[in-house]
């Protein structure tokens, strides 16, 4: 769980949301994930990190983890993923990860992704932008803000129960924003590496 921090435009404009359940959600997601790429990573030595976070072991905040599964055999030698379901990114390790890529990876771009509660107007939403998020905010954890870009899929809606509200999340939700973040990502960087290699 989330909360979006240093965005670089106004509140009403530092995200998009793209709702899985309407007819164009890939095309949308990689409309609008690619224009980042083209606008960020020449700025970053055309080297991206994504630190896809969460834990396995609710299922509401299983996103990250299944994203980075899904990503795992994604064979480009510019792009570093972390957070997987054998190796997830949570707050016990998150600063020693951050770490790590800032000494490894110090100049690449860094989009974090994560699930986040909301509104039940959103739940189902995916919205990605510019400014990093604070992981762990909505179960009032005090961990570091991450990531150049975001990434978050609205998985339920938030309570005064949030822990208990992740725990009984439809695992079918999150499989279905996690196919379409993941193969996202996966054209998107695709058609990078194509576009600046001719």
């Amino acid at each position: 769980m989330v909360f979006i921090v240093n965005s670089a435009k106004s509140t009403k404009r530092q995200s998009n949301y793209i709702n899985i359940y309407d007819a164009h959600h890939f095309r949308d997601f990689c409309y609008i994930l690619y224009k980042y790429l083209n606008l960020y990573m020449p700025k970053y030595n055309d080297e991206l990190v994504l630190i896809c976070i969460g834990t396995d072991r609710a299922t509401g905040d299983s996103l990250g983890p299944l994203i980075g599964y899904k990503l795992k055999d994604f064979n480009h030698s510019n792009i570093h993923i972390f957070g997987t379901l054998d190796k997830p990114v949570h707050a016990k390790n998150l600063i020693d990860t951050l770490a790590f890529i800032k000494l490894s990876y110090p100049n690449a771009l860094t989009i974090c992704i994560d699930a986040c509660l909301g509104s039940a107007e959103h739940v189902g939403c995916i919205s990605i932008g510019e400014g990093s998020i604070r992981p762990g905010a909505g179960v009032k954890k005090d961990l570091p803000a991450v990531g150049n870009l975001h990434i978050i899929g609205i998985v339920n809606i938030s309570s005064q129960i949030n822990m208990t509200v992740l725990q009984n999340t439809r695992l079918s939700l999150v499989m279905q924003m996690a196919d379409l973040i993941s193969s996202g990502i996966r054209h998107c960087a695709n058609l990078y590496s194509y576009k600046k290699n001719l």
